[in-house]
């Protein structure tokens, strides 16, 4: 289980707690809960003398997740864990929307107004939004972390895909001039585009093979698009082989995997723009910042006999990684960036046009839509009860109240205790990689 983050009266950052201890503490009265997402309580009185022990916070950047691990070097336990999912690609589709939107409208000369893109100027060193939005996503963990526990140094794993070398093996000289040194990338890309799982019988956890779709005897190439992962069995199965003779009874797994395999590199071309954006960011922050592989991430999980997890290959990342690191019962935190609020003054349909009133205000009283509120609603009221969820403002003060059962609609705000404010993140618990021991 994750410890508990714990800070002073002067909100300065202490040694995390068992959550047992945090219990005691918070009945006997020598501290009140700060924040629930991640846990964190504030002590009734400081601790000018106090000297926290300094911990490492380990980071495994990806596309889609991130994974987070804080880790005590000395005793090595993985003390808090989480797993960010950004939302870069739905950022991507917002602005494709935008700008259809304003393509059609043009096109159709009924209001014109000339293109403007051209007139703006791009600063150096300009990111795509979505780009923007995965880095942002770190570095505000980075910082929330800093504030509530005690971070000497960070552990960053830096990846370099090839994309030269996946889409095109064969590729030398002065053409390799503009592409960067081929190492394990291949088959590292390959397991993340397959789930690290066999691409035809879905195995997992079991030694996987890097699988030529079009045999080389057929005249296949070592092309990205010409390979995938497979378990031992199904390999020697398929051996020479078509895939479509191999998958005849299986159309449905035989198209994915055709479509999956003409995918474009995206993912492995996200990571590689922000790995170095990221470098320049934490190098900053002035910790102690140490990087590593993503080979030598895997070496030390392996060694470690441990699951293939987005949190636990953050706690692997670098040369500093415990021989024995104790990740037993760890829950991690699994956080969904959403963000805050939406810069759109109306919605349009899918044409185009607005189609609804201009947006309304989204604070009634002291709440704001996304904030995590509990409503207690006295017996005389139709909707009598207690709900626990995120609240959505309406301007007459009827809000909704979104709950794990459903939205509950006309409750009022005068009902609603706030419980964590909106931070454009959603939280829910993950499942424990091992189970707890003793």
């Amino acid at each position: 289980m994750s410890y508990v983050f714990v800070v002073d009266q002067d909100r300065k950052p202490l040694d995390p707690v068992h959550p047992g201890r945090a219990r005691f503490l918070l009945k006997a009265g020598h501290a009140a809960v700060l924040r629930r997402y991640p846990f964190t309580i504030i002590l009734t009185e400081a601790k000018p003398e106090a000297k926290p022990e300094l911990l490492r916070m380990k980071l495994d950047p990806g596309s889609k997740i991130t994974g987070i691990a804080v880790v005590n070097d000395t005793v090595g336990k993985v003390m808090w864990a989480a797993e960010v999912k950004h939302r870069g690609q739905r950022i991507k589709e917002l602005l494709d929307q935008r700008r259809n939107a304003r393509h059609s409208r043009r096109n159709r000369h009924t209001r014109y107004r000339p293109k403007r893109f051209d007139n703006r100027r791009r600063q150096e060193g300009r990111l795509p939004p979505s780009i923007e939005s995965r880095i942002a996503n770190i570095f505000t963990w980075l910082e929330r972390l800093r504030r509530w526990c005690p971070i000497g140094a960070i552990s960053v794993e830096l990846v370099k895909f090839d994309l030269q070398k996946l889409e095109n093996p064969e590729i030398a000289s002065v053409e390799y001039q503009h592409g960067e040194l081929y190492g394990y990338e291949v088959k590292a890309y390959l397991l993340e585009q397959w789930g690290h799982a066999c691409a035809y019988c879905g195995a997992k956890h079991v030694p996987l093979e890097v699988e030529h779709i079009l045999c080389r005897r057929r005249g296949g190439s070592n092309r990205v698009s010409n390979l995938t992962i497979a378990c031992e069995d199904c390999n020697k199965k398929k051996g020479t082989r078509l895939v479509e003779e191999f998958l005849r009874d299986q159309p449905e797994l035989l198209a994915r995997i055709l479509a999956q395999t003409k995918a474009p590199l995206k993912d492995a071309a996200a990571v590689n723009v922000t790995r170095l954006a990221l470098r320049r960011h934490l190098v900053k922050t002035g910790l102690s910042v140490e990087t590593g592989s993503g080979g030598r991430t895997k070496w030390n999980r392996t060694m470690r006999s441990l699951p293939k997890t987005h949190w636990l290959d953050a706690a692997c990342v670098g040369e500093s990684t415990p021989t024995l690191l104790a990740v037993n019962g760890m829950i991690p935190l699994v956080i969904k960036a959403t963000g805050r609020h939406s810069r759109q003054m109306c919605r349009t349909n899918k044409y185009g046009f607005p189609n609804k009133a201009p947006k309304a205000t989204s604070v009634v009283g002291e709440f704001r839509t996304g904030d995590m509120v509990r409503a207690v609603v006295p017996a005389a009221s139709k909707k009598a009860g207690m709900y626990t969820g995120r609240i959505a403002i309406r301007a007459t003060g009827s809000c909704n109240v979104r709950t794990a059962g459903g939205t509950i609609q006309g409750i009022s705000y005068r009902y609603c205790r706030a419980l964590h404010r909106g931070d454009g993140y959603t939280y829910e618990k993950g499942e424990a990689a091992l189970p707890h021991r003793g």
